[in-house]
This record gives C-alpha cells, structure tokens and sequence, in this order.
C-alpha cells in the first residue's frame, strides 16, 4: 500500500497543476505567451536593435551622403565629353566628344608635366617609405638618447600650418639654389610624409611581437637582416598606408608646386592644371579633362595600395 502510494505521489500533480511541455511542476501555472487569448504575437525587440523607422533614417542618410560624394567627380567627369559651349550646361551630354583629351594631350605640356610629377612622385614615395620605416622600427625596438625629444619633433612638425612653412622653404630654396628643380618638391614633401609616417610605423612595428627579432639574432642575422627579412614583410599593412599616403602628398599637392617651379617645362600636373583657369583664361572643359586624367593613375595606386593592405593583412596572420 506504501508503495503505491509513493508511486502515485511521485508520478502525478495535484489538482489544479498544468502538466505538459512547457510547464514546470516546480513553478506552477506559467501563462504560455503568443497562444489563443494569450498575447499579440510579436516579437520582442532586442536591445540595440533599430525599428524601422530608425533603419529608414539610417539608410536614407547614407545614401544622401553617398549622392554628395559621387557627385562632384561623377559631373566633372561628364563635363569633360562636353565641348567648351556646353560646359555650363545642366545636360548630361548632348554633344558628346573627345577634343578635350586631345588638346590636353597633343597641345599643350601636359605630358611633360606628368613626367615632371612622376619623377617627383616615385622618388619621394620610395624615400619617404625607407625613411619612414627604418625610423619608426627604431622608435619601437630601441632605447637610445634623444628618443623622446626625436618623437616629440616627428608630433610638432605636424602642427605647423602648410601656408607658415611656404616662405621659409622658399628661401632656403632660393638660397642653394634648388628653385625649379625636382630635388626642391622632393626634399619639401619628404618633410611632410616623413614625420606621420614614422609615428605610423611605429605603431605598426609595435604589434609585431619581440620575439621574432630575438629569434633572427639567435640565428645569426643583424639587427637591419632582422628588420629586413622577418619585420619588413609582417608590416605590409603599413607599407602599403605609408606608400600611398606619401604618393597622394606628392601627387595632389599644389601649393609648393606652383610655389617653387616656374615655368612649363618645370610644372608638375597640379600646377599645370592652373593654365587651364587663370585670371587669363577660362578653359574649364580642357581643365577637367586634364583633371580625369591625372586622376587616373592615383585611382590604379588606390586598387594596388588596397589589394596590397588585405594580402598584406592575411599574410601577417599566418606563419609560414
């Protein structure tokens, strides 16, 4: 008899109790939400999670944005199909042509001047990222005298208004002689990229772990072997930011440009684009037909700088 009793008292629920899946005999009768009577059915919102209103909002403000930034290149772009009658126009292109691109190309310097800011370019960029590199793994590997007072100069430099700096560069310039020489934008934009650039591989070198210099030393290569054959490819990531932002200082750059070469055999491309429109000319169809072409190879080094950064990134992830 006391056993069954046991049985029944373990096996069954008082009266009144719900049994069945989603009840718990320890907590009573718990009303079961999203069934007949028992709620609206909806969802509860997440924490963080927008309604649609807010997602409308969100959306319909980036594409605002959007329009804002694609427009201005996308109608200079245009404007350089229009002939000279048709620059003002709102038309798309009504009298659709190329005499742009080849009175820029075939009548005036314009190749010249990209040879010009080639030269400038590729020299700076390969400088400025050797400079830039060996300085920074310096500030992150090594304690030597004048560190802080080094790094202190690399910050100060950069506060220092672009338009202070024009009179005294060109007076030094002037003084060795260096006016209308590519050597003079050269050494100018060095001092520009150089000083950013080393704060920026430094803390790029600062996520690579110690160890992998230690280990070089151990197998017997130098402090620049180590810096060359196991640092330098770990920080393609920041070679590929230094090399572009040093490109983009010397490319798009036109103050110094038109401060320092006269004459158009010694312009670079930013300072050729001011023949186009000046207080004698008001060429504006040739002017952004000349702007889409040097947009160009800065738009081919943009894809390569960005291919170059996630292979970069993928390969540092990774030990061979």
């Amino acid at each position: 008899m006391s056993a069954e009793t046991t049985r029944f008292d373990s096996g069954s629920a008082p009266a009144g109790t719900r049994t069945g899946p989603g009840s718990d005999p320890g907590r009573g009768d718990i009303p079961q939400s999203g069934g007949a009577g028992g709620g609206s059915g909806k969802r509860p919102r997440r924490r963080g999670e927008r309604g649609p209103l807010a997602s409308f909002g969100l959306h319909a403000t980036l594409l605002f944005a959007a329009v804002i930034a694609v427009f201005p290149p996308l109608w200079l772009l245009v404007t350089s199909f229009k002939p000279k009658s048709d620059t003002f126009t709102i038309a798309l292109i009504s009298n659709f042509t190329l005499d742009n691109y080849d009175h820029v190309l075939n009548n005036t310097k314009f190749l010249t001047w990209f040879g010009n800011s080639l030269l400038v370019v590729v020299t700076t960029t390969v400088i400025g990222v050797f400079i830039s590199s060996t300085t920074g793994y310096a500030l992150s590997r090594f304690r030597f005298p004048g560190m802080r007072p080094l790094m202190w100069t690399l910050l100060i430099t950069q506060m220092f208004p672009m338009a202070v700096l024009i009179v005294p560069l060109y007076n030094l310039m002037s003084r060795y002689g260096l006016l209308n020489r590519p050597i003079a934008l050269i050494v100018t934009y060095l001092t520009i990229a150089v000083p950013f650039c080393a704060w920026m591989m430094k803390g790029f070198f600062d996520t690579i772990p110690i160890s992998i210099d230690e280990s070089g030393r151990v197998d017997g290569l130098s402090p620049f072997g180590t810096f060359w054959r196991l640092i330098m490819p770990l920080a393609r990531p920041g070679l590929a930011v230094t090399g572009f932002y040093t490109f983009v200082t010397a490319w798009a750059e036109v103050a110094y440009a038109t401060a320092f070469m006269t004459g158009e055999r010694h312009l670079t491309l930013a300072g050729g684009l001011q023949t186009f429109v000046n207080q004698h000319t008001q060429d504006w169809h040739l002017m952004t037909a000349a702007a889409v072409l040097i947009a160009v190879p800065a738009t081919l080094v943009f894809g390569y700088a960005q291919r170059h950064l996630q292979s970069g990134l993928t390969a540092g992830a990774t030990k061979a």
